[in-house]
């Protein structure tokens, strides 16, 4: 796992959590009709960090595996799940050409963007499973260092979950916030699994 993996356990060893104890803005105000439109409770966090989203989820009920490639931040996520009594398959990921085995009601991207592995979290949905993907857009504000395949262009969210069978229910970018972003929720049409 090397470099990317050391960059973000230096990140992670604050005792204090990197993004906070907050979950995401986006993943509160949508909870309720999450639970109301996935078809089930099983869940992903992809790079998860320090569990944030990871123990939302938890605490509605999800059934939630977190992915991430650093042990710091997994094992302060971890202890955090501990100390609530919460049950969290926390795992330790190298996303880089990683494959989702099986099938999420709802998977989760947040703060991280590998392309490539899109349509392999479409295709890893149930029928009728949604995805929220909410990650860092380049612009004049964007935080440094970031490289730039790490950051979505200006309207390539829309683009690149177009060609997926099912349906944006919201899709908003933020390009002048002090970290802006894009944001996406899509459910993939009841009744179909998507194909790998």
């Amino acid at each position: 796992m090397g470099e990317e993996q050391e960059r973000w356990d230096q990140r992670y060893l604050s005792d204090e959590c990197l993004l906070g104890e907050r979950p995401s803005r986006l993943l509160a105000e949508w909870i309720d009709e999450l639970k109301r439109l996935c078809p089930g409770r099983r869940a992903l966090d992809i790079a998860c960090g320090e569990g944030r989203n990871s123990i939302f989820l938890a605490r509605h009920g999800f059934a939630v595996t977190g992915l991430d490639i650093s042990p710091v931040g997994l094992d302060k996520a971890r202890r955090w799940a501990g100390r609530e009594r919460l049950s969290i398959d926390f795992r330790l990921t190298d996303l880089e050409g990683y494959r989702i085995t099986g099938t999420y009601d709802l998977i989760i991207n947040f703060n991280f963007l590998l392309r490539d592995l899109i349509p392999h979290e479409v295709a890893s949905l149930a029928p009728g499973g949604m995805l929220i993907f909410d990650t860092i857009l380049q612009s004049p504000t964007a935080p440094v260092p970031h490289k730039k395949e790490y950051l979505l262009q200006p309207g390539e969210l829309a683009r690149l979950f177009a060609p997926f069978p099912g349906t944006v229910l919201y899709h908003a970018e933020f390009p002048d916030d002090a970290t802006p972003t894009a944001k996406l929720i899509f459910r993939n049409t009841p009744g179909v699994q998507a194909d790998g």
